[in-house]
């Protein structure tokens, strides 16, 4: 699967997986805590998007100012959310990380692709759609250089595309994570121990920087997935598998073990990166509008 396909899904099983995993760095696979929206950040989010708007008007394209709406949270996913061994320990005995899941549970009440479909409920998404191809491509590289306007009108941030503010978000908390989560005594201790753990179970760690540790696990199933199709297909391309329920069965009791272990020797460190990196994650939402 390549990069852009596996950070949209590794979105997608954070999310669900309570916050131990996270938005994907493509090159550093370190991992952004997923979290819903606080009301400053959704309230930054509506004036980007208003701003926006105004621009598409004037540039003669109809754009809706729309933020997606949220449910409120269930008990279990406020406990995973902190950490707490018990939930994670339920649902990970279930999904693993969330990656074979899709093919074994497609529609279970906490798999991934569970998720909300927004893709179909931004109402741009459909007035692009009854564009002919040419108005199309015109009307998003409209929304790109509106989307450059209302960084610097809402925000106060002048970037270069769409594009371009998700990177300087990610280079906020990426300065952030360094200074607070990797500099922090008690997160580096508890990973240390939580890398010794996992070696002595035999698993391979490569990362051992306290934001490496939640995305490890969710990173090595999306490489063993590629794997997967690499032999179904003969070739090296890494497109992801292609796999029936009972096809993936064996492959999610794999991960499901390897999640149970990552836990279990987490099961200090969770409950102390979750909430800091959270609070990093919702101060960097109200300050770009995610």
């Amino acid at each position: 699967m390549n990069t852009i396909g596996k950070t949209a899904l590794a979105l997608a099983a954070a999310a669900v997986l309570g916050g131990c995993g996270g938005a994907a760095d493509p090159a550093g696979k370190n991992t952004a805590p997923i979290s819903k929206s606080d009301g400053a950040a959704r309230e930054t989010k509506y004036r980007f998007e208003s701003v926006k708007a105004d621009c598409m008007k004037g540039k003669g394209f109809k754009y809706i100012a729309y933020v997606p709406p949220e449910d409120p949270d269930t008990a279990d996913e406020r406990k995973r959310a902190v950490g707490d061994y018990e939930a994670l320990k339920a649902q990970r005995a279930k999904y693993g990380f969330g990656v074979f899941a899709r093919f074994v549970h497609p529609k279970g009440p906490d798999s991934p692709e569970s998720m909300p479909d927004l893709s179909g409920s931004d109402p741009n998404g459909d007035i692009s759609t009854k564009l002919s191809p040419a108005q199309r491509s015109s009307y998003w590289e409209a929304v790109d250089a509106c989307a450059v306007v209302a960084a610097q009108k809402a925000l106060g941030k002048k970037v270069t595309s769409a594009r371009n503010l998700h990177e300087q978000a990610e280079a906020v908390w990426d300065k952030a994570a360094k200074r607070e989560i990797n500099g922090d005594a008690e997160l580096v201790e508890l990973a240390s121990s939580m890398v010794t753990c996992l070696k002595g179970k035999g698993y391979k760690v490569s990362g051992t920087k306290p934001t490496d540790l939640p995305g490890r696990g969710l990173w090595a199933f999306f490489d063993r997935e590629d794997e997967v199709g690499r032999e179904q297909r003969g070739d090296t391309q890494d497109l992801g598998a292609t796999l029936t329920p009972a096809q993936a069965k064996p492959y999610l009791a794999e991960e499901i073990k390897a999640a149970l272990d990552d836990l279990e020797c987490g099961k200090d460190f969770y409950p102390a990166y979750t909430p800091k990196a959270a609070a990093f994650g919702q101060k960097v939402d109200a300050e770009f509008g995610s």
